[in-house]
């Protein structure tokens, strides 16, 4: 798993124009489970300084949870649906005006946008989702993409914001996937139970991987896992966009992921199955 001959993150990344960026719960949110703040201020900075070098982000963030308890702590303890779905309409009002801050510091604009399993499997929705992105980024505008957690059934919801992450990647035929979370990437093993954890660098099959690997439970803000971050990276993989797993709460991440310092797991994509997906759709 550690062989990928002469890539590299550091050129992944800059090789990449269009990024899509995945911000977890965990990542997000400070250790009472509220916004913290001084990390969006810190990505939009970091967002801002790659946009100068021609790249293009989205930024699909988890979060609206979080931004309810730092709205309305007294909801911390309701756990039935209704609430919480309550919680995360009052939430997202939060969390989007902090982005809305954040970049507003570097006089960037943010464009919302909230979706549903539903959203992608609907050909005319998932045009307009494209058509909007395409337009949004081509004007500088940075869309901040979440689940619509607030009208989200099971029928309809797609559950983790990997997924929706590569979904959304997929969609815009973004370059490259970045899943920050609470690691630093995909380890052999919990490495928080486990001290003799060795990280994997590289990853250029997930199902090989899942096989060498012992997979853990969710976190505690989030809604998914490592599973849910390799079935992220094997959506984007398929159609030939990379996927970059690291630590988002490490200082300047993605700054040091571009010049290489940042612990990660880079999935390598998968140029076969890219091109087998081009000549079906020709066809």
């Amino acid at each position: 798993m550690e062989s990928t001959g002469s890539i590299s993150i550091k050129d992944t990344i800059q090789a990449a124009r269009k990024i899509v960026i995945k911000i977890g719960s965990n990542t997000l949110a400070k250790q009472d489970g509220t916004i913290n703040y001084n990390f969006l201020t810190s990505m939009a900075s970091s967002c801002a300084s790659l946009m100068k070098q021609g790249k293009q982000i989205v930024i699909v963030s988890s979060g609206a949870q979080v931004g309810g308890l730092s709205t309305i702590s007294g909801w911390a303890r309701r756990k039935d649906t209704h609430y919480r779905q309550a919680l995360c309409a009052i939430g997202q009002v939060e969390l989007i005006d902090s982005w809305r801050k954040a970049f507003n510091e570097h006089g960037l604009h943010i464009g919302q946008l909230l979706l549903t399993r539903n959203d992608f499997e609907n050909d005319h929705c998932s045009l307009n989702i494209r058509n909007t992105l395409f337009t949004l980024v081509d004007e500088g505008v940075i869309p901040i993409i979440n689940e619509n957690d607030s009208v989200s059934i099971e029928e309809f919801s797609i559950g983790d914001n990997d997924n929706l992450s590569a979904l959304t990647a997929i969609l815009w035929s973004a370059d490259l996937l970045v899943l920050l979370s609470d690691i630093d990437g995909v380890y052999t093993d919990n490495p928080k139970t486990n001290p003799d954890a060795q990280i994997i660098t590289s990853v250029p099959d997930v199902q090989e991987l899942r096989k060498q690997i012992r997979i853990g439970d969710t976190n505690s803000f989030g809604t998914g896992g490592i599973e849910t971050k390799l079935q992220a990276a094997e959506k984007t993989a398929e159609f030939g966009i990379p996927t970059i797993l690291t630590n988002g709460s490490k200082k300047d991440i993605i700054t040091r992921l571009a010049d290489g310092s940042a612990q990660a797991t880079l999935f390598l994509a998968d140029q076969n199955c890219l091109r087998r997906f081009l000549s079906g759709s020709q066809a």
